[in-house]
């Protein structure tokens, strides 16, 4: 599989950000399900495990390696099934990305739009654009009934590297 940069630069709270898109022919019940349900969400990127009502969960992406740390992510607003903000953290970490999932259904399609902020270091485009472009697109195979494991991060990363860090440059 070959892959296209698709991520494009926003500003949301004053954040330099990169905001994806991706369409879904479902409901927009479905595809809120494909981004917040535990099961379908380990199937394309990983695991959170707590109690969301406590204002928290703790999060782990499943397709990074083992080293990979667990993250908090901290919802700053649920309207489901049509918004999500959250903040991730890794615990003892100063860093905190902001992230914004946004659905619409329009004639039994729901377009996801996602984004999420680079920080006040632009150099970490190069690791955010072609990370969530990779995941996203695992996204849509998954909910297409195929195996993610056929969306290769090599086809992502580092060949787009450069593309998102000539967007905040």
């Amino acid at each position: 599989m070959t892959s296209t940069p698709t991520g494009r630069r926003v500003s949301i709270d004053g954040l330099d950000s990169i905001a994806f898109d991706r369409t879904f022919r479902a409901g927009v019940e479905d595809v809120w399900a494909a981004v917040t349900e535990p099961d379908r969400l380990a199937r394309w990127i990983g695991e959170w495990t707590g109690d969301p009502s406590t204002g928290s969960v703790d999060f782990r992406m499943l397709y990074e390696g083992d080293e990979h740390q667990t993250e908090r992510l901290t919802i700053q607003e649920c309207r489901a099934p049509h918004r999500l903000v959250l903040t991730s953290q890794v615990p003892g970490q100063e860093l905190i990305w902001h992230m914004t999932l946004t659905l619409v259904e329009h004639e039994g399609t729901t377009t996801l739009t996602f984004s999420q902020s680079v920080g006040d270091d632009p150099a970490m485009a190069g690791g955010v654009g072609p990370g969530w472009d990779y995941y996203l697109d695992r996204l849509v195979v998954a909910e297409a009934g195929r195996d993610p494991a056929s969306v290769d991060f090599g086809d992502y990363h580092p060949v787009h590297a450069q593309h998102y860090l000539d967007m905040f440059s």
